[in-house]
């Protein structure tokens, strides 16, 4: 294991926890709840939609480009946020490992 998945896979289990503790504190729409709470809020949640939107772009060129199936990795995006981007990548370095290549 390179330090490039251990890294991936600590911040995945990382935001995991701090993911679950939210959810059972204040339950998913409570997470969703909180992010129209105050223009504050609602200007970190909006980011959080710009750079997942970016993120589902850049997997799916990625994927094309390495012949992968992104979809999974979108839908998870889509209702998970990070955790898609997050898993795409540790697959893809699992992918690359396996086959040899660096990733790009």
């Amino acid at each position: 294991m390179n330090w490039k998945t251990l890294l991936l896979a600590f911040v995945i289990v990382g935001f995991a926890v701090l993911t679950g503790l939210a959810l059972v504190e204040v339950g998913y729409f409570g997470i969703l709840d909180a992010g129209l709470l105050n223009l504050g809020t609602m200007q970190i949640f909006v980011d959080l939609i710009i750079v997942c939107s970016l993120a589902i772009i850049w997997m799916i060129a990625d994927a094309r480009a390495n012949h992968t199936n992104p979809w999974p990795f979108v839908i998870v995006t889509l209702f998970a946020g990070s955790f898609g981007p997050l898993l795409y990548l540790l697959r893809r370095e699992w992918k690359s490992r396996a086959s040899g290549a660096q990733p790009a």
